[in-house]
């Protein structure tokens, strides 16, 4: 019986890469978009805060 790489039936030998690693592999491969949508939501968040802290004073 020969042995070959292939194994089927058995899980692969390296594990299929997380999807937190997907994530920031394609923040830095898109990192000009990145920046853009973060610096949005940042200005976003912040600004909605004010706006209930100035409507709740």
């Amino acid at each position: 019986m020969s042995e070959t790489t292939e194994n089927p039936g058995q899980p692969p030998l390296t594990p299929k890469p997380s999807y937190t690693k997907l994530a920031m592999r394609n923040m830095v491969r898109k990192k000009g978009k990145s920046l853009q949508h973060f610096a949005l939501t940042t200005i976003g968040l912040l600004s909605f805060l004010v706006g209930i802290s100035y409507l709740t004073r």
